[in-house]
């Protein structure tokens, strides 16, 4: 029997890329309005199941932490947040300091009223932020609840069912996040392709499309190099801590990290990570716990990827979306923590962030669906990131590890599932 060939989420993107363009050449305005249609219902939809994807995740992920190793626990946590929160404003650091020389816009100047029309012209993002091609109909669907009241409700959910010792509750909330992830599985990830490919033909009939694609190739080149160097960070940082050889610890992980590329699911990679890990001379149990608890909280290379794509729209439009500091440091730190809710399917990440593009930067259906495009196009590199980064938390940690265990204060680690 023949194996079938499966088609992966970032060939059906570029796919709907590549078909968006080359039917906005020749279809005319009113079938171009019957997929602006179909977008808005999709992204309604979407906005609706936000807040539920926020409860069915944070929750039970904030919950399920309770139930663990202890003390060793709560600092392996506390380091993969800090990683993580490293990553995001290395990122933002970084594209601040190249993008001026690389893409066009201002970030934080303002523009007067005479000189808007000028902006908008030069502009490649300007007609997304505006319906110039209006869908001939919408259903409205308004959330139970605002993103905001959904994390936080989330918070509370999961820190009270993690402090409590019955499981009924937390296995009910268990079967609501398998259900959310049915729902991010099954129903949005497969439609994201009709939904691609109704944003760029869009774009396309109103002449705006090649010059986003030039635009988003920069990014993208950019987004690869700083992940080369985040690496370099980490493992220098462990090996620093560690008193090992940063660059024969990365050696050794490679292995993970090409899996990485290949499965673009840190999940789906753990048992290469794992005996990577152990090769680096990390203890055998502490690897067992470590290696699969950052599979889940650990996303540094996600929120790289989340945070420059973020910054490299709001920078193209400082007219609609002026670039504050406190504005993007307050982003930040909610992503780390609504990255523990990443669920564990290609671009289940930037399913996880949509809520706080929306509520914290403002961003449309629009430019929210740019950024799942642009994201999708570098999945793998971003999980290899995350699981090759979780190599350098567990080398950290064994050296936090052995020296608990040589003061009589270390549980033994329980392997996580």
């Amino acid at each position: 029997m023949k194996r079938r060939f499966k088609v992966g989420l970032l060939l059906k993107i570029v796919i709907a890329i590549v078909l968006g363009l080359t039917f906005s050449t020749f279809l005319p305005t009113p079938g171009v309005r019957i997929f602006v249609t179909i977008n808005s219902i999709f992204s309604n939809f979407l906005s609706f199941s936000i807040p539920l994807i926020i409860v069915g995740l944070v929750a039970p992920g904030i919950a399920d932490l309770g139930s663990g190793a202890g003390k060793l626990l709560g600092i392996t946590a506390l380091v993969a947040y800090i990683s993580t929160l490293f990553a995001g404003f290395f990122s933002y650091f970084t594209c601040l300091a190249t993008f001026p020389y690389l893409l066009p816009g201002g970030g934080v100047h303002e523009v007067s009223a005479a000189g808007t029309a000028a902006v908008e012209a030069t502009n490649p993002l300007a007609s997304i932020t505006s319906a110039t091609i209006p869908p001939f109909f919408t259903i409205d669907m308004p959330p139970f609840m605002d993103v905001v009241s959904a994390l936080v409700f989330s918070f509370i959910l999961g820190l009270g069912l993690a402090a409590l010792p019955g499981r009924t509750f937390k296995d009910a909330l268990n079967e609501f996040g398998e259900v959310i992830n049915l729902l991010i599985g099954k129903v949005i990830v497969p439609l994201l392709p009709l939904y691609i490919f109704g944003i760029f033909l869009k774009m396309g009939a109103e002449g705006q499309a090649v010059q986003v694609m030039s635009l988003f190739l920069k990014v993208i080149i950019i987004i690869f190099v700083m992940h080369i160097a985040l690496l370099l960070i980490q493992y220098v940082v462990a090996g620093a801590i560690a008193k090992r050889n940063p660059l024969k610890l990365l050696r050794i992980m490679l292995p993970a990290y090409a899996t990485a590329l290949g499965t673009q699911s840190s999940a789906a990679t753990i048992p290469v990570s794992l005996q990577q890990t152990i090769k680096m001379g990390v203890h055998p149990d502490l690897a067992g716990f470590v290696v699969p608890l950052c599979a889940t909280i650990h996303l540094s290379g996600s929120i790289l990827k989340i945070v420059a794509c973020a910054l490299a729209i709001m920078w193209m439009t400082p007219d609609t979306f002026p670039i504050t500091f406190e504005l993007y440091a307050g982003f930040i730190f909610m992503l780390g923590i609504a990255m523990v809710a990443a669920p564990g399917v290609p671009g289940g990440a930037i399913m996880a962030a949509l809520g706080l593009l929306a509520s914290i930067l403002g961003f449309n259906a629009e430019l929210q669906a740019l950024m799942i495009a642009l994201y999708i196009t570098m999945d793998s590199f971003g999980t290899a990131g995350n699981v090759t980064g979780g190599g350098a938390i567990a080398v950290i940690m064994d050296k936090i590890y052995r020296n608990m265990l040589k003061k009589g204060d270390a549980e033994t680690p329980k392997i996580a599932a």
